[in-house]
């Protein structure tokens, strides 16, 4: 399941994560987010060697900011601790395969 990250665990959960995190940065209101929401979680269910994590752009700004999040969702994908590849936008399961390669 895709759980939520704060500033507070983001460091431990992200940064210092040895392997692929993908980090959906997405906000309750936004409606193409709502949509990648249950295809993020059947990807997350299907692909166990990524860890899929979420940051509510509204109630964690300061890392909205810190990785100039300005249009959601924004996926960012991070191996070990380094972004590799960001993409804005919905993507389909396949589109998340690729993002991820």
């Amino acid at each position: 399941m895709a759980a939520n990250v704060t500033k507070a665990n983001f460091q431990e959960e992200v940064l210092n994560y040895k392997g692929t995190v993908l980090v959906d940065f997405y906000a309750d209101w936004c409606g193409p987010c709502k949509i990648l929401a249950p295809i993020l979680q059947d990807f997350s269910n299907e692909r166990k060697d990524i860890k899929v994590l979420k940051v509510d752009v509204d109630s964690e700004r300061e890392l909205a900011t810190k990785y100039g999040i300005y249009s959601i969702p924004t996926l960012i994908v991070f191996r070990d601790g380094q972004i590799v590849r960001q993409r804005s936008g919905f993507l389909q399961k396949q589109g998340l395969a690729e993002l991820v390669k």
